[in-house]
């Protein structure tokens, strides 16, 4: 039995957007807003079975109260599938059918790599975990490339 979709409990706040990098063990979150089209981290989410921590999303969801949501799609450099890449536009039309807000699908390759690098440069404060990095870049992809 699936639960019931959940809406959310206010209109979306104009030009930010959650981006979400999907992994099995973790989901990275970060926030971004379509002025400057620049992103954050936010937070790592633990998966829960292999399953993602709905009622954490749905926090997310409430704070941030995003205009749409953004997903990595994880593809090889050739551009076809990898083991995760079913299981990412799965966890992409949940997020459309529980929250009820558009998702847009982008490519996340080497996001994690990216991160990695970033994180290994970054030199002051506590550092940001790598799914939340990946996450703000495969956000900050879209919010480069999307039309405005």
């Amino acid at each position: 039995m699936t639960a019931a979709p959940t809406m959310p409990a206010s209109p979306p706040a104009p030009g930010i957007y959650l981006g979400f990098d999907f992994g099995t063990q973790r989901i990275g979150v970060a926030s971004g807003q379509r002025i400057t089209a620049t992103a954050n981290p936010v937070v790592t989410l633990a998966t829960r079975n292999g399953k993602p921590d709905w009622d954490a999303i749905t926090r997310l969801i409430e704070e941030w109260r995003p205009e749409a949501l953004i997903v990595g799609i994880p593809l090889r450099h050739d551009g076809s599938e990898n083991p995760v890449t079913k299981a990412a536009q799965r966890f992409a039309r949940q997020l459309g059918g529980r929250y009820r807000l558009p998702v847009h699908e982008v490519d996340e390759l080497l996001s994690s790599v990216e991160a990695g690098h970033i994180e290994s440069e970054h030199w002051r404060g506590k550092p940001t975990p790598i799914d939340a990095r990946a996450a703000q870049i495969i956000l900050q992809t879209w919010l480069l490339q999307a039309p405005h």
